[in-house]
């Protein structure tokens, strides 16, 4: 009972943290990493330089023409609101001591991609 009180505590102390500190992350990102097919021809996978990965769709930037090189790719996150409040949480918890994965995994529209190198290896 006492451990369902603490975690009702902590729901309601980050609520009301979040709601009174917006989140100061960007919906638009730019992240560095390897980019390999999705289970469709319009998926693609970015497993970034940080740990962190990320579906990827464009109809703007020409993705399949980069599929096994490193590529740094700006987009606009999906669902940014939420994925903000995710990372935000993750990096709360991090911060006490919480011993969970800060690797983040989210959804990207892609704007623009630029090739790094033709090799992931680098």
């Amino acid at each position: 009972m006492r451990s369902v009180f603490l975690c009702l505590v902590l729901v309601c102390t980050l609520s009301l943290w979040v709601a009174a500190n917006p989140s100061s992350k960007s919906d638009t990102r730019t992240i560095t990493g390897c980019l390999s097919q999705g289970d469709n021809p319009k998926e693609f996978n970015l497993k970034a330089d940080d740990g962190s990965d990320w579906e990827l769709r464009s109809s703007a930037a020409p993705l399949s023409e980069h599929v096994g090189h490193k590529v740094t790719v700006t987009g606009v996150v999906s669902h940014a609101t939420a994925h903000n409040m995710k990372e935000d949480t993750k990096e709360m918890a991090h911060d006490t001591g919480v011993a969970k994965e800060k690797n983040e995994h989210g959804h990207l529209k892609v704007t623009d991609v630029q090739m790094v190198s033709n090799s992931c290896s680098q």
